[in-house]
């Protein structure tokens, strides 16, 4: 066979090596045409409304006017962030926040994953599918009619929790009007509300393990408690991993719906959020610029806070969002 020559060589370098040209993304990318227009109207809500808005992280570092516009408006440096940080509400504020998020990261956390467990070891597909209607339910309420329906439990007159008390001989207790009582009812509501929602999550992954898994494991006798904890949690570790990863990236975030439906100025010392202050500077007070800087601000933390959990994940396990 005649010798190759060392143009040859390197012309046919690449196809030895694996290389593939331009071309065949291009290529690929057609085949998949219609994938990628699926794919598109998501993309362009990403961009419309997360990417675009961007532009009014500005007004953080401006002394924003209606009159002169984003651009128009006086740059101003750092003096919203020294007036947040200087502010003593401020850090009340971030505390109760933080307070707030990690008693839902305690108590309401776990909630979905053992009601996955509790529904995952149901027999009767008829009372399963009731439960499973019962508990996502609420989900699909707003905390407008959701945190109604709590006022009215909760009400010292005709609610039926202090109904109850006195049904005891206890003193009826102003849950929402107490400090002691806020947190946890707010931890309570929404663990009602949203854990069967939740929930669907963990089913979802539990109805990946193998069943094999499962028959093998009963052949050699394992009852019902040893496979929940060699088959059943493992297979959803890596599930659960994803969404402790998330959630913690929302540790400075706190729905403003469900504070604003509850809470009252007797519970602001422990119940006003960032979310209820952005509100009141800034749609009550129009003090945009304040406001800007407190998103800015909540947004640096949280991406903090979910690269470093995402990198402690990412070293003691082999599940990581990125």
């Amino acid at each position: 066979m005649k010798a190759m020559t060392e143009t040859q060589e390197r012309t046919l370098a690449p196809k030895q090596t694996g290389g593939k040209p331009l071309t065949s993304v291009w290529r690929a990318a057609g085949k998949h045409k219609y994938l990628y227009a699926l794919l598109l109207p998501g993309l362009l809500w990403y961009f419309i409304f997360r990417y675009l808005p961007m532009y009014g992280v500005l007004i953080a570092f401006k002394d924003y006017n209606f009159s002169k516009g984003i651009w128009g408006s006086p740059w101003v440096g750092l003096k919203h962030f020294e007036f947040l940080f200087g502010s003593e509400d401020f850090y009340s504020i971030v505390r109760n926040t933080l307070v707030i998020n990690l008693y839902e990261l305690l108590f309401a956390f776990p909630v979905p994953v053992i009601l996955a467990l509790l529904l995952n070891e149901m027999k009767s597909l008829l009372f399963k599918r009731t439960i499973q209607t019962v508990v996502y339910f609420p989900h699909f309420l707003s905390w407008v009619v959701f945190g109604g329906i709590i006022i009215q439990l909760l009400s010292p007159n005709e609610g039926l929790v202090n109904n109850m008390l006195r049904a005891f001989g206890m003193e009826p207790v102003f849950f929402l009007s107490k400090s002691e009582y806020f947190r946890p009812v707010i931890v309570l509501s929404s663990i009602l509300k949203e854990s069967g929602w939740g929930a669907i999550i963990y089913l979802a992954a539990l109805s990946s393990i193998d069943t094999e898994q499962y028959e093998a494991a009963t052949i050699d006798g394992a009852n019902r408690y040893q496979k929940l904890i060699y088959i059943t949690l493992p297979g959803i570790r890596n599930t659960v991993l994803i969404m402790l990863i998330l959630k913690v990236g929302y540790l400075l975030d706190v729905g403003f719906e469900q504070i604003y439906i509850l809470y009252n100025p007797s519970v602001y010392d422990v119940g006003d959020v960032l979310s209820t202050y952005i509100y009141r500077i800034g749609l009550q007070s129009a003090q945009f610029s304040i406001t800007a800087a407190i998103g800015l601000f909540q947004s640096v933390i949280g991406f903090i806070l979910i690269w470093t959990t995402n990198r402690i994940a990412k070293k003691y396990s082999e599940v990581s969002l990125w």
